[in-house]
């Protein structure tokens, strides 16, 4: 990671400088042959004025003309040819080209009144033409053809691409030393993250992480410390549910072994005393019995990939059974239960585990109520979802106790409610209930006021 980071910071501050670098040479070598070009032209324009003064296209004997065209020659290294409307040339700075035809296309064009200028880089040359007029007139009656050499021009390109290069060189060695400085302030809080985590997977630590070197390593610090509160939280609350779950299974094994004992050390007890052991000693058994039906219960519903068998259900009807089923129990305690049905619903919903979550929210209204009390069930719609809501005159629960009701075993009066009975795994059971029918479930209540569930659940079931 750290030379990927250094090559990528090398190259997205070398490639700038190359750009700018290329760029500065380029616009300076067209520029310079702009210039070059302008100067030549105009020069030779001033010449062509003064060749029709001397007639120098019939007669080249002029000294004044000759040592114009030596002077042009010499100050800009070229090669100057005078060229009549014949194609002939009359006179070549070079004494090469002197009484030769010359057709080349600049200078047809040029005797057509056209001047031309062409740049050669390969050979390092410009060439330009110009019409020489007839006196008082524009009609061309030669060229002159001007060919100077650009070679100070490449020499100055040379010398730049040789200082930038060396300039650029300089900087990659700077940025080398920066990349190699940044990479390893922007790795180091990655490899103490690194560290952190694989300290987790040997086993949680105490230490909370706190890198706040950049932005991204202070929202990964925080992600990390929320992660690994979560995990603490996870392990507590594994730790907490293994030892409730022994708890509860080991009292009535416990009860069970103290009342056989007690019979065995009684070797002439009354029948009345062994059938009042025995009843007790059935009991005991009915209650590690519904300890584990209702463990079983949620370890089914705790698997992310349980099978639910899905169908279309009358919740009406299902509320209606439900509370007839329960209807004993609140007689027993002269509770009242009432139903109310605002319109009929069907829904898509597993009925075995959605029964299950209704009858834990009922029977424990019923259970932790007072006598003579009520609970109040109500089903209600609209487009999207179903709603149902318990209400009861009972106990109440204390508002410190509320986030916690629905944790496995936990009991809000530990001693009141082993004289009513149950698990204390009835609400855990009915929010894995709703909550695998993608729904949600709320309390509200108030102690010594009677206690409020609402449950809410999607009309149309949408797997994960």
């Amino acid at each position: 990671m750290r030379f990927r980071f250094i090559l990528l910071f090398m190259l997205a501050g070398i490639i700038p400088c190359l750009a700018v670098l290329f760029s500065a040479v380029k616009f300076y070598e067209l520029r310079a042959v702009e210039l070059r070009t302008a100067e030549i032209q105009n020069q030779c324009t001033i010449l062509c004025n003064q060749l029709n003064d001397y007639s120098y296209l019939t007669d080249t004997s002029s000294e004044v003309i000759n040592a114009n065209l030596s002077q042009l020659t010499n100050i800009y290294n070229g090669r100057v040819m005078i060229i009549n409307r014949d194609l002939q040339v009359v006179k070549d700075t070079y004494s090469l080209d002197e009484g030769k035809t010359d057709v080349s296309e600049n200078v047809v064009r040029c005797l057509q009144g056209e001047t031309t200028n062409y740049y050669d880089r390969r050979n390092h040359f410009i060439e330009v033409t110009s019409p020489i007029t007839e006196a008082g007139s524009d009609k061309v009656v030669g060229v002159m053809l001007a060919s100077v050499s650009t070679d100070t021009i490449e020499v100055t390109r040379q010398i730049l691409y040789t200082h930038g290069g060396a300039v650029a060189g300089i900087i990659l060695i700077l940025l080398t030393v920066l990349g190699v400085f940044l990479a390893d302030r922007m790795v180091r809080p990655i490899h103490k993250i690194t560290g952190a985590i694989k300290n987790v997977t040997a086993g949680y630590s105490d230490d909370v992480l706190h890198v706040e070197t950049f932005t991204e390593t202070r929202q990964l610090s925080e992600a990390f410390n929320k992660m690994l509160r979560r995990l603490k939280l996870l392990d507590e609350s594994r730790e907490e549910f293994v030892s409730n779950v022994s708890h509860e299974l080991k009292t009535p094994m416990t009860s069970m072994k103290v009342l056989a004992d007690s019979l065995l050390e009684m070797g002439d007890a009354p029948v009345e005393m062994y059938r009042e052991f025995m009843g007790d000693i059935a009991k005991e058994i009915d209650r590690e019995n519904q300890i584990i039906t209702d463990l079983l219960s949620l370890v089914k519903m705790d698997k992310t990939g349980q099978n639910l068998n899905i169908a279309p259900v009358n919740v009406n009807e299902l509320l209606e059974q439900t509370l007839k089923r329960l209807r004993p129990i609140a007689e027993q305690k002269n509770v009242e239960m009432v139903m109310e049905s605002f319109r009929p619903v069907t829904a898509e919903i597993d009925e075995t585990k959605f029964t299950l979550a209704i009858s834990n929210l009922v029977e424990n209204a019923v259970k932790y109520n007072h006598e003579g009390g009520w609970v109040h069930v109500s089903l209600n719609a609209d487009h999207k979802y179903f709603y149902i809501k318990v209400e009861d005159s009972g106990i109440g629960i204390p508002k410190a106790d509320q986030p916690y009701i629905f944790e496995r075993f936990y009991r809000v009066d530990k001693s009141h409610s082993r004289e009513i009975g149950g698990t204390g795994l009835g609400l855990a059971i009915a929010r894995n209930a709703v909550v695998v029918h993608r729904g949600s479930i709320k309390v509200y209540s108030n102690e010594g006021e009677g206690t409020t569930f609402t449950v809410r659940i999607p009309l149309i079931y949408v797997a994960a």
